[in-house]
């Protein structure tokens, strides 16, 4: 089964773009340039301003009327990082595998999209791999002035493990960063009754929701989890009480929590073990769950027609851009293999790109006739 579009070739015309988040400009000129001789309509726009902004971002569509399937992506890349044998923006084939920064992650899953009647979609920005703020909500607002609304849509990221077609991902689990601040007073450790020392207190933070347990998880997802990425306080000499403490912290949540009482419960905690200090909150997204339906029996009907494999269907991993286009439409997340994704030598097998470009293009075919 063959595509309109070298899928590998276009690859390797993506990495050749260095994207680092976030993407704009080159990236979105190649990408634009394969696509129009395929009869989309592509429409890009830039938002935002610093610090999350500006963020490019590009709606491409061909045909009218329904059904209307999505594919979502994005062109950034996180940095490259030292390392590499090669150039990591200068794509090279090693041993039947692609290699560059993007080739997992996931430029090689945008050149495997392929095409068909109804009404089609590539929804792609150039930041989901940063603050996100000016991506893909950014498109939904688009598509709302546009009118325009996915029946369903499938996200490219590289979900399968060990090998391709081995897992789908159904939902993902929300995610909430907080950082706590302690206030004290600076003196000297000799002299204790003219000090406020924050860090005993931060201590006690700490220690009571680390003790605490979310939950026990469903059939669907694990446990919630809360873990602490960060406990400081100012440097100083070793007489010195300092005068704050802080801590930073993350919660991986799932379907039985919301990101805003997630964050309630936080600022009780620490309103009770330490009056006064503050929290400050920032939800990366809810917890979202894709019912069983059509868009499940797509995917998993073309992986198992090119590879024989039935797939887990899995709410592990990280957050994708499901998090916000599940307000519009049933979304599933399928790619490559992931075991390289933002790691020096990023890569992703030849054939597997090939056979990922047939599987999309199964599901496209079904789903629009």
């Amino acid at each position: 089964m063959a595509s309109l579009i070298d899928p590998v070739e276009l690859a390797k015309r993506l990495i050749a773009c260095p994207s680092v988040t976030p993407a704009s400009g080159r990236v979105f000129d190649e990408l634009e340039e394969a696509l129009l001789p395929l009869g989309f309509d592509v429409h890009r726009f830039t938002l935002g301003e610093a610090p999350d902004g500006p963020v490019e971002n590009m709606v491409a569509t061909r045909g009218t009327g329904g059904p209307h399937f999505g594919f979502a992506g994005h062109l950034d890349v996180v940095p490259a990082g030292e390392g590499w044998v090669s150039d990591p923006f200068a794509p090279v084939v090693e041993d039947g595998r692609l290699v560059g920064r993007g080739a997992n992650d996931m430029k090689s899953a945008i050149a495997a999209f392929a095409e068909h009647r109804g009404t089609l979609s590539f929804l792609i920005t150039g930041d989901e791999e940063g603050p996100a703020t000016f991506g893909t909500p950014a498109i939904i607002d688009w598509l709302a002035e546009h009118e325009l609304k996915p029946d369903m849509i499938l996200i490219g990221e590289p979900t399968s493990e060990a090998a391709l077609g081995d897992t789908i991902k159904i939902g993902r689990r929300g995610s909430v960063n907080m950082w706590i601040n302690v206030p004290g007073t600076q003196g000297h450790v000799a002299y204790p009754h003219r000090a406020d020392n924050p860090v005993g207190k931060l201590a006690r933070i700490v220690a009571a929701l680390d003790a605490k347990t979310l939950d026990e998880g469903n059939d669907s997802f694990p446990p919630s989890n809360l873990e602490f990425t960060d406990i400081g306080c100012p440097p100083g000499a070793t007489n010195l009480i300092p005068g704050g403490a802080s801590a930073r912290l993350n919660i991986r949540f799932n379907n039985l929590q919301r990101g805003v009482d997630l964050v309630r419960m936080v600022e009780e905690i620490v309103e009770r073990e330490a009056p006064g200090a503050s929290v400050v909150a920032k939800i990366s997204g809810e917890a979202f769950l894709t019912p069983p339906g059509a868009l499940y029996d797509l995917v998993v009907s073309a992986i198992e027609a090119e590879t024989g494999i039935s797939p887990t269907l899995s709410t592990g991993g990280g957050t994708s851009d499901g998090r916000f286009l599940i307000a519009l439409c049933p979304v599933v997340d399928f790619g490559l293999p992931n075991a390289s994704m933002h790691k020096v030598g990023e890569s992703a097998a030849v054939k597997d790109i090939e056979t990922l470009a047939n599987i999309y293009q199964r599901v496209i075919e079904r789903a629009l006739s």
